[in-house]
């Protein structure tokens, strides 16, 4: 069975050069795929490729990527803004010749306002390539970890959904039981009841009690709403044992379980049918409400 849930939670780290990065994915229940990335300022760009990587392996959930990055303490470097301090030099020399003016002193010019410059220099193209790369593979990893977890969290549920389909075949199989012998018990019922009418007027058509008796009968008779319930609970486990996304499928299944848990109430000539239709609703409730989760 490959039934994954839609709830689950993964983390992922990594370096390149002096950064570390952190990924934290977390999934919840969503009507389709929905990606919400929060990336660290400079690497919007890297939203799409993100969203791509989730869809290859998600299909339905609200997914919240959050990807924080840091510099590691102590390991910036001093480095020197060359265009600046090649403007400044040719100042120096422009007014070197003039009189009373001392000459410019290295220890001076390096003291200036943005002539020294904490941090590394911009990288060049192939390094932020390599560095985007480090991120994306990262990211991927985990959010295979977040499929695997909610593959984990599926084979649960998929039991729990079982054991449901298999008190609703059970309560199928008890009313198809109860509603065996229904016929004989219509017949003797109503032909009780006829010579009752009889008794106290002659005006009564016969026939015409036989044809109303018989569509009392037509109007109780739930075989076909059993019948369907049958082929819906089948259904169900093929989708349960079937490969890829079956939450939609199993979600119109659960409306059709209603709608027949709901006709055998309403056609129901006995308190024994009724009651066993306000258990299979139940039982049906509880179904709807774990195939939420289902992927």
């Amino acid at each position: 069975m490959t039934v994954s849930s839609m709830t689950g939670f993964a983390r992922g780290s990594g370096d390149h050069g002096e950064l570390h990065w952190a990924c934290e994915i977390k999934s919840v229940n969503g009507r389709g795929l929905d990606v919400r990335c929060r990336l660290p300022p400079g690497f919007e760009a890297l939203e799409l490729p993100v969203r791509t990587l989730a869809a290859e392996r998600l299909a339905r959930g609200s997914i919240q990527i959050n990807l924080t990055m840091e510099r590691r303490a102590g390991e910036a470097q001093l480095r020197i803004n060359r265009p600046l301090l090649e403007q400044i030099l040719k100042i120096t020399a422009e007014l070197g010749h003039l009189e009373g003016v001392a000459a410019a002193r290295l220890d001076g010019i390096l003291s200036l306002r943005g002539v020294l410059e904490f941090g590394d220099a911009d990288p060049s193209e192939a390094e932020r390539g390599a560095l985007e790369a480090s991120l994306l593979r990262d990211v991927a990893d985990a959010l295979d970890q977040l499929a695997a977890a909610r593959k984990a969290e599926g084979r649960h549920l998929c039991k729990v959904i079982g054991d449901q389909i298999s008190q609703i075949e059970n309560l199928t199989g008890e009313a198809s039981r109860l509603v065996s012998g229904a016929p004989e018990v219509y017949r003797a019922r109503i032909k009780e009841q006829v010579a009752l009418l009889l008794e106290s007027t002659s005006a009564l058509d016969p026939a015409r009690l036989a044809q109303e008796a018989a569509l009392i009968a037509s109007r109780g008779d739930v075989t076909e709403e059993l019948d369907r319930l049958r082929a819906h609970t089948q259904g169900a486990r093929d989708l349960l044992a079937g490969s890829g996304p079956s939450g939609r499928k199993l979600e119109f299944l659960a409306q059709e379980f209603n709608r027949e848990a709901n006709t055998l109430c309403s056609k129901s000539s006995s308190v024994e049918l009724t009651r066993i239709g306000l258990d299979l609703k139940a039982v049906i409730d509880q179904f709807r409400e774990q195939i939420q989760n289902v992927e």
